[in-house]
């Protein structure tokens, strides 16, 4: 991890929550105690900020800087508010795209799908806060800079923020093996989100359930599904030649 990617000290990490600095982790020192701790906790709680208890040997190999038990990892990027960016999408008269990723696990799958939905003029990216990816230094490498480019927003409930969609005129389509409908019989040329599924088990039965409609890519060979990315790329292509 890069030096200006990190933050080390109590002080410091509790003056960046407060100004709403983005995290992706924190590491805290095993037996870590004082008046700055009982601070920096609930700060850490109410970001939803993931936290790994390590010994001090780990937090000396992260930096050399007097780190007082405490190093964290910034987020390359700030995340943007997700309901302000639906809003601000469907007031701009374009019509919308958005993608939304159902607890993707692999950071260069979501790098190379950030640098697809940048190409195919997709609206904003939406994850959620936990048990999913998050943007790194990886994913900004693997994204090509296309992170920069493309709003990334993090949401605490995936089906709420469909219904939220919904509601805003957007119709959500999932792309999940469990359907006999190919997505060449989808429109996409009516505001659009498309939901693509974890590497592992693929899109939630609670994100089926409360979606439009459902979708999956035509298979001929003996292997059953492809890469996350390359089917998300499928997708969002066949958006696009649809709105050409």
């Amino acid at each position: 991890m890069q030096q200006e990617s990190q933050i080390y000290g109590i002080r410091a990490l509790i003056e960046a929550l407060k100004a709403g600095k983005t995290i992706d982790k924190v590491f805290l020192q095993k037996g870590l105690q004082g008046g700055l701790f009982r601070e920096l906790m609930p700060l850490l709680q109410e970001a939803q900020v993931p936290v790994q208890y390590v010994p001090v040997e780990k937090l000396n190999r992260l930096t050399k800087k007097n780190h007082q038990g405490v190093v964290a990892n910034l987020s390359p990027v700030d995340y943007h508010n997700f309901e302000d960016l639906v809003i601000s999408v469907t007031e701009s008269g374009a019509t919308p795209l958005f993608l939304v990723l159902d607890h993707l696990s692999d950071v260069r799958n979501f790098g190379a799908i950030i640098r697809t939905a940048e190409c195919t003029g997709v609206s904003g990216i939406i994850i959620p806060k936990r048990g999913s990816v998050s943007i790194t230094a990886d994913t900004v490498k693997t994204s090509a800079g296309a992170v920069f480019r493309v709003p990334i927003c993090k949401v605490e409930n995936l089906v709420d923020a469909v219904y939220y969609l919904q509601g805003s005129g957007i119709r959500v389509v999932a792309a999940t093996e469990k359907t006999s409908q190919l997505l060449y019989a989808e429109d996409f040329t009516v505001p659009t989100a498309i939901v693509m599924g974890a590497e592992d088990v693929g899109v939630s039965p609670a994100v089926l359930k409360v979606v439009d409609s459902k979708a999956k890519l035509p298979m001929v060979g003996d292997i059953s599904s492809l890469n996350v990315s390359v089917a998300c790329a499928v997708f969002l292509y066949e958006a696009l030649k649809q709105r050409l």
